[in-house]
């Protein structure tokens, strides 16, 4: 047995943009924390140069990579299966070296769902949620997965949101319905739990969604995706009508947890990503 290995398991990220992302950092902080030579690397790479990106983590034998905008489905095809929720919504954000064989997942929803159902499970709750991209999309399976009563589709675009309605009737339980997003728009008595997968509010965290605060009500959880800043108004303005309010941290930094289970196979602390991410954004 060789004296000295000077070798790390290798993960990374493939994106346009991907100076702005901020999972190098949370996970780099778990890898330290628990003691593993293991390096994420945030690679920029060109869609014309993604083929190329995923035969090199092939070659290097990486154990998996997460994919952002905007090379979520083009990876597919580069793949060599899927798991159930990405086969489902048709997109990739985690892929998985398993034996050799690069496995697809999403855990876009699915850290959305572990930092829900911390406080709430989403099972036989109305739900109510604002966009129709791919966060929308990824949440929306997977809480239709988890078995949700209904899910309510409010978007701006008609067309844009029609697809994913489509998605949610014809693969899964949960019926779906669009709302065109209308001025002040009010919250259906009997909700449980209302989401803003929408970009309103990133960057600048005074921004209001529009919705009429007063059909807000305690006891509904209202949960936001945005991490930058992660104290949003829309946030604000839920916790001050009585509401449970989650932020969008949890889910990056549930979805960082189980990325690194896919990868390493252990359980890491969420507490150390979400302090390094609290560092960053100052939270």
């Amino acid at each position: 047995m060789a004296k000295w290995d000077f070798t790390s398991e290798l993960v990374g990220s493939f994106s346009e943009g991907s100076n702005g992302n901020p999972t190098v950092a949370m996970i780099e902080a778990a890898f330290r924390h628990h003691g593993l030579k293991w390096r994420y690397i945030n690679c920029e790479v060109p869609p014309g140069r993604l083929a190329d990106a995923v035969k090199g983590a092939r070659a290097m034998g990486w154990k998996g990579f997460n994919l952002s905008i905007p090379h979520k489905v083009a990876v597919i095809q580069h793949l060599d299966g899927l798991g159930e929720s990405a086969a489902i919504m048709g997109a990739v954000n985690c892929v998985v070296n398993r034996g050799g064989k690069l496995i697809g997942e999403n855990t876009d929803g699915k850290g959305f769902l572990k930092s829900l159902t911390e406080v709430v499970d989403p099972k036989g709750k109305a739900i109510v949620m604002f966009g129709a991209g791919g966060a929308a999309r990824a949440i929306g399976v997977e809480l239709a997965l988890a078995g949700a009563k209904s899910l309510t589709i409010v978007n701006r675009s008609a067309g844009r949101a029609e697809p994913l309605v489509k998605l949610l009737n014809e693969k899964t339980k949960a019926p779906a319905t669009l709302v065109v997003w209308p001025t002040h728009y009010r919250v259906p008595e009997g909700t449980g739990i209302v989401v803003n997968a929408t970009s309103i509010g990133l960057g600048d965290g005074n921004e209001p969604l529009d919705v009429d605060l007063a059909s807000l009500k305690p006891g509904m959880v209202v949960a936001d995706v945005i991490v930058d800043p992660p104290d949003t108004r829309f946030l604000r303005d839920a916790k001050a009508q009585g509401c449970t309010v989650i932020d969008g941290l949890g889910m990056l930094v549930n979805q960082g947890v189980i990325g690194v289970k896919y990868w390493t196979g252990l359980d890491f602390d969420p507490s150390v990503m979400r302090r390094e991410l609290e560092g960053i954004f100052g939270a």
